[in-house]
């Protein structure tokens, strides 16, 4: 029997089609979904600024850790879709800024054509080691 739980957390937009967290507690995982510039109304925050939609988007992913009590220091994986690949400095830097340090886990950006909706920039998804 699986003991799989969906978790979308009530400050995040809705999530048709989709689960915002997913824990395994028995296998002590998470996955976070990826986490875009969209404030609770669906509306894209950043305007077409990579930076803050950036920062928008950690935002969210530390609303998402927050909802299965992890921290940043239990992101052990991640993945960057982007519009702007090359863009990697101005990435990093708004991490860094929504995240308080400089330690990353595994990453790897992914350049795209395009995104759910028209205007985001970036999606951030993780892998979670669950704390305890």
């Amino acid at each position: 029997m699986s003991d799989r739980k969906l978790l979308n957390p009530k400050e995040l937009h809705a999530a048709p089609g989709f689960t915002h967290v997913v824990t395994a507690p028995g296998a002590g995982l998470a996955f976070l979904s990826g986490q875009v510039a969209l404030d609770a109304n669906f509306a894209i925050v950043g305007g077409d600024d990579l930076g803050e939609q950036t920062k928008a988007a950690m935002r969210n992913v530390k609303t998402a850790l927050d909802s299965i009590g992890a921290s940043w220091e239990d992101v052990y994986r991640r993945t960057i879709y982007t519009l702007q690949p090359t863009q990697y400095e101005t990435i990093t830097a708004a991490i860094e800024e929504v995240q308080g340090s400089s330690d990353h886990p595994a990453q790897t950006i992914v350049g795209v054509t395009g995104l759910a909706m028209d205007g985001l920039l970036i999606e951030i998804e993780t892998t979670v080691v669950l704390p305890g």
